[in-house]
Order: structure tokens, then C-alpha cells, then sequence
């Protein structure tokens, strides 16, 4: 299997290069990434388990759907992508954007674009990237991070504190 490529960008997320996915995390090089958070009608979030197979934060839990910007792609369609392959989630239309996160160290060096969807449809985890899923109520994850913040990505964490003041 190929590796994969991402565009390198610069504190103000303009693209200024290209460089292999290896590269870019050793490096500690900006780039991108979309979070996305999937709700049910009930108001319950899906959190995933990461796969102990992952490079980064193997095991962690983290947004219900997540994942780098291939070189040369947008972030909505990044969005809709990763909602499919993570997930099987299937959208015809970008999530609703929530905000953006610039770059910093718990991201990555990712600048961040978080995204909000519902759904009543059921989801179909990919093994490859995904361990397990649950779907929480929000005041459970507030209380699990809490007494047990390691359990989840950085990121994570960061994107969750922003939208439970939104």
C-alpha cells in the first residue's frame, strides 16, 4: 500500500508544500484534519474507540469520525469522505461546520475544522480504523473526561471543551 500525501500548510492554513503522511507527523509539520460529530435523535453523540493499530493515540477514544485531508482535498469533502469510510455513513452533503481549530499540539499540528451531522441510521464500523463505538449523552462524556481524561485522543478533548461552551 501507498503512502499517502498531505498538503503541508503554514500557521495560517495556506498550502506551502506537500509532503509524505510519515514526514509530516515526524516533522511535526501543520496540516489537516476534520473531526466530525455524529448525534442521534435522542441528543447522544457517537464516540470511537480508536484501533490499537493507529499511529497516533492507539486505543483513545475520539470523535464519532475523524481523519487527515488527503493532498489537494477540501475540508467538506474530507468531511464526507471520512463520515463513509469510518463510519458507513453516507451523506450527499458536508456536515454543518461548527468552528476551526488552528494548529497547535494537541491537535497534531493539525488546523481542525469540526463538524456537527444527526442521524437515525445505523452505523457500520470500519475494523481497520475503528476498534468499537457508543453512543453517549453528553453529560456522560463530560463526567468520563473528568475522572479519566487519558482515556481519550487530545484533540479530542480540546474539540469537546470548545462545543460544550457553544
Amino acid at each position: 500500500m501507498s503512502e499517502e500525501y498531505f498538503d503541508v500548510v503554514d500557521a495560517s492554513d495556506n498550502v506551502i508544500g506537500r509532503e509524505k503522511r510519515s514526514e509530516v507527523h515526524r516533522r511535526k509539520l501543520y496540516h489537516r484534519a476534520v473531526h466530525v460529530l455524529v448525534f442521534d435523535p435522542a441528543g447522544r453523540v457517537f464516540l470511537q474507540k480508536r484501533s490499537a493499530t493507529k499511529d497516533t493515540f492507539p486505543g483513545a477514544w475520539d470523535s464519532s469520525s475523524s481523519g487527515h485531508l488527503s493532498s489537494g482535498e477540501d475540508y467538506d469533502a474530507c468531511a464526507i469522505r471520512e463520515l463513509d469510510e469510518e463510519i458507513g455513513l453516507k451523506v450527499d452533503a458536508p456536515p454543518e461546520r461548527l468552528f476551526k481549530i488552528d494548529a497547535c499540539e494537541e491537535t497534531g499540528q493539525e488546523h481542525v475544522w469540526a463538524y456537527r451531522c444527526e442521524t437515525s441510521r445505523p452505523l457500520h464500523l470500519n475494523p481497520d480504523e475503528i476498534e468499537t463505538g457508543e453512543w453517549f449523552r453528553p453529560e456522560e462524556i463530560d463526567r468520563w473526561i473528568v475522572k479519566e481524561p487519558s482515556d481519550f485522543a487530545p484533540a479530542f478533548l480540546k474539540l469537546w471543551a470548545i462545543c460544550r461552551k457553544l
